[in-house]
């Protein structure tokens, strides 16, 4: 039975996708469930499954094409399928099949890699079982192959060819276009640029109470929770709270209306290979330290692998991003339109500081919030900013609610 193999149901926001690899060719077997292409839409990349075991028959579309919902992408024909790889390279060297199978299971074919560690390790021509993973369920992440390939001997892959050399006294340069991931980054920030009337207040938070109370606690919440206790729940906590004084900062601009969101779902920059994405925890406000922790961190992972779905970074009230893990010592980060405002962490840095009279060296941070002025007046952002530096100097209020 030939089976028609269609582009996923694409969410309303995303109009099309670019079919940027296929992992299998006319006459390939292929098993249920394994990644027949790779789509690129403006926010993530997405993997076809096939429906079912058969060979391909026929492939329709090919790499570089943009592509719609529902649009047929190729034909498999359905029935029996050769053993795995891995299965008849086991049988064929004495070893258990159980062994391949239990590592196919184990994320390690390539039909089950992520998009961005399949990427990875088809440029470097590696083989996936040589790679140790330490991802959930024996799967491998990107972290695990550029480790891999930090440590590797030279001679372990084969090497690419060699480009020509250039003229003597030539200068050599590359054109590279731009992933639908990029271009849609810099068509949303001139956007935002264009659309809104951004400005920039800054301000400096004493860490020193949150500092002593994560260290106080660390080893505890990790023990109880299986997370670590970082900084980033205390500046959502915190977000939240100053977000709750000044409501018009949670709000967005639709037409001639503003629109202010009683809830808080919180976004959090992440930087990848591809470019910066935007997670979002939903209902921040409901949610202890400890499922902030857990949830970012997830996210953070998830954005690595290259695993994170459309629904993971659509919406959001108010951004947070952390420009201080780079080194950042101050930044003007740009509003995550249709958002109103986004606040900016920077580096942890000891400074000299007046406290009660005398010198005090303390972990200091600027903080940055940039806003759009046609609906936030100066006074509200610095009021906003100022509160967020109350709560992080003095966390115990926000663990009381007072």
């Amino acid at each position: 039975m030939t089976t028609e193999i269609r582009v996923p149901q694409l969410p309303e926001s995303v109009a099309d996708a670019t079919l940027v690899a296929w992992h299998k060719q006319p006459g390939d077997p292929i098993r249920r469930d394994e990644n027949l292409a790779d789509l690129e839409t403006d926010k993530v990349v997405l993997e076809v499954p096939a429906p079912a075991n058969g060979v391909v028959r026929e492939i329709r579309v090919p790499s570089g094409a943009v592509v719609t919902s529902g649009q047929v992408l190729a034909l498999i024909e359905e029935g029996g399928v050769a053993a795995p790889k891995a299965t008849a390279a086991a049988a064929a060297s004495g070893a258990k099949p159980g062994a391949a199978a239990a590592e196919a299971d184990g994320g390690r074919d390539s039909g089950k890699l992520s998009p961005s560690v399949r990427r990875l390790i088809e440029e470097n021509h590696l083989d996936p079982a040589a790679i140790p993973a330490s991802g959930r369920d024996g799967r491998l992440t990107k972290s695990d192959v550029v480790d891999f390939l930090g440590k590797r001997p030279p001679a372990s892959v084969r090497a690419p060819a060699p480009r020509p050399a250039a003229p003597a006294g030539a200068r050599a340069e590359q054109r590279v276009p731009m992933t639908r991931l990029r271009a849609r980054i810099a068509q949303r920030l001139l956007d935002a640029q264009s659309t809104q009337a951004l400005l920039t207040t800054f301000n400096e938070v004493d860490l020193t109470a949150v500092s002593e109370l994560r260290a106080r606690y660390k080893e505890r919440f990790e023990k109880d929770h299986g997370v670590k206790l970082g900084f980033m729940s205390f500046f959502v906590k915190a977000s939240i709270e100053a977000l709750k004084k000044f409501p018009v900062v949670n709000a967005s601009v639709d037409g001639n209306d503003i629109v202010y969101h009683e809830y808080y779902d919180i976004g959090v920059a992440v930087s990848t290979d591809r470019g910066l994405v935007v997670p979002v925890v939903r209902d921040a406000d409901t949610k202890s330290f400890a499922v902030l922790e857990k949830e970012v961190a997830d996210y953070a992972r998830k954005a690595r692998e290259g695993s994170l779905a459309i629904e993971d970074l659509t919406g959001g009230t108010f951004t947070i991003t952390n420009g201080g893990v780079f080194g950042s010592l101050m930044s003007t980060p740009i509003v995550n339109a249709p958002q109103s405002a986004i606040l900016g962490m920077h580096k942890i840095q000891e400074r000299p500081m007046v406290v009660g009279g005398a010198i005090a060296v303390r972990p200091m941070m600027y903080l940055a919030v940039t806003y759009d002025h046609r609906i936030i007046d100066g006074r509200e952002a610095v009021q906003f900013l100022v509160g967020i530096k109350e709560a992080l100097e003095d966390p115990g209020r926000m663990l009381l609610g007072i």
